[in-house]
């Protein structure tokens, strides 16, 4: 009779779900932790005191995460447990380092600026973009049937600032469209659109660019017909350079492509044609466009002309170095020097503040996020989620690669926003898409393997 109490009382482990939803929530709490510790130590060091404002930031952090999280928990109960966490993470620190610029400016102004509370407001929009999309979409694979439509809808996406009043230039790019109302860059939007349409082509082609039928000296190639795709959106990139002058979209928008060939076929082909255009397209740019011509030189010599042409990347480096190991702390810095430093330039202000040591964390945050798209991708086992979900994790490693490596003067600057952090509702809008996308290709039932029979044990 003890006995049989004794196996009454034994609790029998959550159902798998229940433990990747637990362990998400865990991250989340965390992530909350660490972002409310960060608005304190703000907070102390600019004012010697505790925000007054904290408790409303807190609760109201709180609330947006328990609220995504439940929307997983809910549509999407078998989903990747620690790509929202990471997100949300680089967000909130993202939203206390705006606020630190905000001191900054306000400092060395005089007068009262606020884009912290904006980027909170587009927190929100973000989240709820990101539950609508969980709800609404219950297969990723029904975006597979509508891939022309996707499509053509991101090209006039891409074409949208192109046209007369509403189309807006600003810093030279004319990438926004201006409503009235309000103001967004759609580019942010075609992307992810645009990723959906490369998959979904690439997935129904595969076999036939695999095929290699012809012969470049000793090497087997595809048919020339097979680069077709590329040379297509090698001129649309280019398009996107000439009509708007981005040439960070215009970059990102051609090597998404291309790698994604390369992973979908294997042929090494592609990627050695996709960079001999790129390099055809960069001295075509350099010879055409004075503003990328310009960039070039700055990237080259930037001490040239500091206080002039090279004014933003030479006060991007000093803030680096100024950083040091471990920063300078939490308002200790001087964003207010550094042009545009809570879009293009953010990552140069966490260097400053938090030093080598707090810019590593954040990278890490970012390899392990780029890193878990990549391992869903390989979990997948349909050929559409698996192409979608490297694709997405392209595009968004592509995106730090060209903001950390411009402002740290590896590459050219492209004028390009680092995900979740640097302020701005399009780009962030876009990136809760983009993770809520990889959320539900993670959560969706896959088709057991096929099991291959034994050497030797005839089938």
């Amino acid at each position: 009779m003890a006995r049989t109490r004794r196996r009454d009382r034994v609790r029998t482990p959550p159902p798998p779900t229940r433990r990747i939803r637990n362990r998400e929530l865990g991250l989340l709490v965390l992530a909350v932790l660490l972002v409310v510790l960060a608005y304190v130590s703000l907070g102390l060091a600019t004012g010697d005191d505790i925000p007054e404002d904290l408790a409303l930031y807190g609760v109201a952090l709180t609330g947006l995460g328990l609220v995504a999280h439940l929307c997983v928990r809910r549509f999407a109960p078998a989903a990747d447990p620690l790509l929202l966490p990471i997100a949300f993470l680089i967000n909130g620190l993202g939203v206390v380092m705006v606020r630190s610029i905000d001191l900054s400016l306000q400092t060395a102004r005089g007068t009262e600026v606020a884009f912290a509370p904006q980027q909170a407001v587009w927190t929100l929009v973000g989240v709820l973009v990101f539950c609508g999309l969980i709800v609404g979409l219950r297969d990723h694979r029904t975006l597979d049937g509508y891939r022309y439509l996707i499509g053509v809808g991101a090209i006039v996406l891409l074409l949208l600032p192109s046209l007369p009043i509403i189309g807006q230039e600003v810093n030279g790019a004319r990438i926004w469209l201006n409503l009235g109302v309000f103001a967004f860059q759609p580019g942010e939007l075609a992307k992810i659109g645009l990723a959906v349409f490369f998959a979904s082509y690439l997935a129904q082609n595969r076999q036939l660019l695999q095929t290699a039928t012809s012969r470049l000296g000793p090497l087997r190639v595809p048919p020339p017909r097979s680069f077709g795709p590329i040379a297509a959106v090698w001129a649309a990139s280019l398009l996107v350079l000439i009509n708007q002058r981005d040439l960070g979209l215009s970059l990102l928008l051609f090597a998404m492509f291309v790698l994604l060939l390369y992973v979908a076929t294997e042929r090494l082909a592609y990627l050695l044609g996709g960079s001999v255009l790129f390099v055809a397209g960069a001295l075509f740019a350099y010879q055409t466009f004075d503003h990328f011509r310009q960039r070039v030189e700055i990237w080259q010599d930037p001490f040239a002309d500091p206080s002039g042409a090279g004014f933003q990347i030479v006060q991007s480096l000093f803030a680096i170095a100024d950083g040091g190991l471990f920063g300078v702390g939490w308002g200790g810095g001087r964003p207010d020097l550094i042009p545009f430093s809570r879009t293009d330039f953010i990552f140069s202000a966490f260097a400053e503040e938090l030093g080598l040591v707090g810019v590593t964390a954040v990278l890490l945050l970012y390899f392990l996020l780029v890193g878990r798209i990549f391992a869903i991708a390989v979990r997948c086992r349909d050929e559409f989620g698996t192409l979608l979900a490297a694709c997405l994790a392209i595009v968004f490693s592509l995106q730090v690669f060209v903001i950390v490596g411009g402002v740290t003067g590896l590459i050219p600057l492209s004028g390009m926003t680092l995900p979740f952090a640097s302020y701005g509702g399009s780009a962030l809008v876009s990136n809760y898409l983009l993770v809520a996308l990889v959320l539900r290709i993670s959560a969706a039932p896959q088709p057991a393997r096929p099991v291959r029979p034994a050497e030797g044990v005839p089938t």
